[in-house]
């Protein structure tokens, strides 16, 4: 099965995770919701799948490009 890496495109916080390990989301679902400059910016997974783990929590520091989440699918 294979594997996807989720990555930022932003430096910011997260602010709030909306999936946890073992949910099934469709393309383009939003994951994760960071917070930079005062914005919401959703992170979306280009492709469905199940997440298989989510690697950041609520209020962790994030950078651009950082792994937050693992889909398999």
């Amino acid at each position: 099965m294979a594997k996807t890496e989720i990555k930022t495109e932003i430096t910011g916080a997260v602010w709030k995770v909306l999936v946890k390990p073992g949910d099934l989301i469709a393309q383009d679902d939003p994951i994760i919701i960071l917070e930079s400059m005062k914005m919401e910016i959703p992170i979306v997974v280009p492709d469905g799948g199940k997440v298989a783990d989510v690697l950041v929590k609520e209020g962790d520091a994030v950078t651009e490009g950082q792994t937050v989440a693992i889909l398999e699918g």
